[in-house]
């Protein structure tokens, strides 16, 4: 759509940052109605609009984000006069994870969903942290909602959805810890931050696997991370995590505890997550018949049974370290 004209169509919202809005512009092949949003900042904030442009570029072609149109920021005029930044991309029509949670009864996403969304997002996770970045400010919000439909070999229409990471406008490098002051001690939103990230200022990709622990579980209960009690950050001083109900399913629970590990190296990384037993539905029932659970610990009674290969082995001890309730 470079070079296409853009007219405004309706706000659709705003952040730190800026404002996005909904636009409609005709396609110069076919003549129909194409829609994009665009995210607009003022001259104050043009520097993070402008590094989160670079960023998106950099990131052109990954399935999982959200993607920029054009090959430079656009700088116009408004109807006040002022000189306004804008990025046009492409727009989701099923709005953010979090409107989308709204549809269901008490925002709680069914467990097949929330393993499927959790897997593009680790993929999402995986482009980004490949490409050297943290994005820092992960959380639905942050995610959009592609609905896409299709026809089965009955010839019935089904409706799936993609997950996209947007917004990167708290994107920093691996490692940087330039943005950290006493006074303004987290990256992006507090209740999503991991403890390193906080009291020590590191910006490492355990930050973001800790917020896709945080929105996984948000996505199973409704509420958001720290919802059983008033959220401060003496609890993370103290690396506790989020409170993960007993109810979720047992890999979910391991899947957690990972993302919420004290020490970020022991979270992994997004590509190794890929491959958790969370996402491989089709051994859980393996392992719960070769790991029979002790009825008072909850842990695994007789691991000896199990038949794995050493690295399986090693791979399972790993996540149930801890998995006591």
């Amino acid at each position: 759509m470079a070079g296409q004209e853009l007219y405004f169509e309706k706000f659709l919202g705003k952040g730190s940052f800026g404002s996005v809005s909904l636009y409609k512009y005709k396609g110069r092949h076919d003549g129909k109605t194409h829609y994009a949003a665009a995210k607009t900042s003022d001259h104050k904030h043009s520097e993070s609009l402008y590094r989160e442009f670079q960023i998106m570029s950099e990131l052109k072609g990954c399935p999982r984000i959200v993607q920029c149109y054009g090959t430079k920021v656009q700088e116009r005029f408004n109807e006040e006069g002022c000189l306004e930044y804008k990025i046009p991309m492409e727009y989701a029509p099923g709005g953010s994870l979090k409107s989308f949670a709204n549809q269901f009864e008490d925002k709680k996403l069914p467990d097949a969903l929330v393993r499927d969304f959790t897997r593009m997002l680790l993929e999402g996770l995986a482009d980004i942290h490949g490409r050297g970045y943290v994005h820092c400010d992960l959380k639905p919000a942050n995610i959009l909602v592609f609905p896409s439909s299709c026809v089965n070999k009955k010839g019935a229409w089904i409706t799936s959805h993609e997950l996209k990471i947007s917004d990167f406008g708290l994107t920093r490098r691996d490692g940087d810890t330039s943005w950290w002051q006493p006074h303004r001690p987290f990256a992006g939103t507090a209740s999503y931050m991991s403890p390193e990230s906080i009291f020590h200022g590191e910006t490492g990709k355990g930050l973001d696997l800790w917020s896709l622990g945080c929105t996984v579980l948000e996505m199973y209960t409704g509420k958001r991370p720290w919802w059983h009690t008033d959220y401060k950050l003496k609890y993370l001083k103290n690396r506790h995590g989020p409170l993960i109900p007993r109810d979720l399913p047992f890999e979910a629970k391991l899947f957690l505890m990972t993302c919420f590990s004290p020490e970020a190296d022991d979270r992994k990384d997004a590509s190794t997550l890929l491959s958790h037993i969370f996402l491989r539905s089709g051994e859980v029932s393996k392992i719960r018949e070769s790991s029979p659970m002790n009825a008072k610990t909850g842990c695994s009674s007789n691991p000896g049974k199990i038949t794995m290969d050493l690295e399986k082995l090693r791979q399972r001890l790993s996540d149930m370290r801890s998995f006591c309730f």
